[in-house]
């Protein structure tokens, strides 16, 4: 069925007027150090974003908290929602946090792959919240979701290493392996912490460009952590700068010369622009043809 012109904007101004990211009077502290400040910020439905700052800013820390990883300070008026659904408040999670985080994926600077399993078997972690407990303990996934798996790793470009063991993998491809899980998961939002402070320029290139095809073409809300400012121009249209556990920056990314970012930074804008050539926002790569595996085994 072919969608109208105006139909489309209409759903697309739908979702970018619904919060995807809701945060207010965040707070936290680990002993004597003020971690989060009271932090208030939001993403709508939609958006690529990317929360900037340099070491000690508190970017990990937020994105710990957004998924339920981490609790506010007891007793605090902190609240966090996503999609409408409360994550925790007041430094107390919400009993459906682990159904809220069905929809929701994260990608770490770690990878956080299972080394000794194949590649295809870390992507299907993506599905197990729909699965019944004994497919995931006897690996008999279903056909449906099997080849649901082997289209995202070749969305991603590594359906090739499906069956390697995931410590084979170089970084750039372990990361790319991470962004299918989230395809396979259907996640509506990707919380991606630092996924390129470990890689390569090309496969850091590689990585935000991925982000930024599930964004543009899939819908998907992706909120990145960055060190580096070249990528945030690159990649996201929208900045949120974070300086010691407060907010002080919100807004355009092209509106951040390198003078703003001295003014909001200090010394510690230099480490936002420790990369001597900023990364080129290459075209997207077009889908490879979707085929089936020859390997794939379902119950």
């Amino acid at each position: 069925m072919i969608v109208p012109v105006a139909a489309q904007a209409a759903r697309k101004e739908s979702l970018m007027t619904a919060l995807a990211i809701d945060v207010r009077e965040l707070r936290k502290t680990f002993g004597p150090h003020e971690a989060l400040k009271g932090v208030s910020l939001s993403v709508r439905e939609g958006e690529m974003v990317a929360l900037l700052g340099a070491s000690g800013s508190g970017k990990s820390t937020m994105m710990r908290h957004l998924s339920g990883l981490q609790r506010g300070d007891a007793g605090s008026v902190s609240r966090i929602a996503l999609h409408g659904c409360v994550v925790q408040e007041g430094g107390r999670c919400s009993a459906e946090v682990r159904a809220i985080r069905a929809g929701v994926a994260t990608i770490f600077q770690q990878f956080n792959l299972v080394d000794r399993l194949p590649v295809m078997h870390n992507v299907l972690a993506g599905a197990l919240y729909r699965l019944p407990l004994w497919r995931t303990l006897t690996k008999r996934f279903p056909a449906e979701e099997l080849a649901l798996a082997w289209q995202a790793l070749q969305r991603v470009g590594i359906e090739c290493c499906a069956w390697q063991r995931a410590s084979t993998l170089s970084g750039g491809q372990q990361q790319r392996a991470a962004i299918s899980r989230a395809i396979v998961q259907r996640a509506r939002t990707i919380l991606a912490d630092e996924p390129i402070a470990s890689l390569d320029p090309e496969s850091s290139r590689r990585v935000m460009e991925l982000l930024a095809e599930l964004n543009r073409e899939a819908g998907v809300t992706v909120l990145v952590s960055l060190h580096q400012v070249d990528y945030a121009f690159a990649y996201c249209p929208r900045t949120i700068g974070l300086r010691r556990g407060e907010v002080v920056y919100d807004g355009p990314t092209a509106a951040l010369s390198r003078e703003r970012l001295k003014d909001l930074y200090g010394t510690q804008s230099d480490e936002l622009f420790e990369r001597a050539v900023p990364p080129q926002a290459a075209p997207t790569e077009p889908h490879r043809p979707l085929g089936t595996a020859p390997a794939l085994q379902a119950a």
